[in-house]
């Protein structure tokens, strides 16, 4: 596995977490909890982006890893 699809995976995965998050913290009846929920959330969806702008560095320096 390339390192480009690693990253990939990776955001993948972080995406599933932020939608777990967000469904917890509407589902959540104390509001303490649902805003740790939400910003939870954010933070990961920084992480997920901070990661994407990393693949495109990636895939600009190795055109090979484009489209994977």
């Amino acid at each position: 596995m390339t390192v480009a699809a690693k990253v990939k995976q990776t955001i993948a995965t972080l995406d599933g977490i932020k939608s777990t998050l967000e469904i917890y913290a509407a589902q959540c009846q104390n509001e303490e909890a649902a805003f740790i929920y939400k910003e939870g959330s954010l933070v990961v969806s920084e992480a997920a982006n901070d990661l994407g702008k990393r693949l495109k560095t990636l895939e600009f320096e190795e055109p090979e890893y484009g489209g994977l």
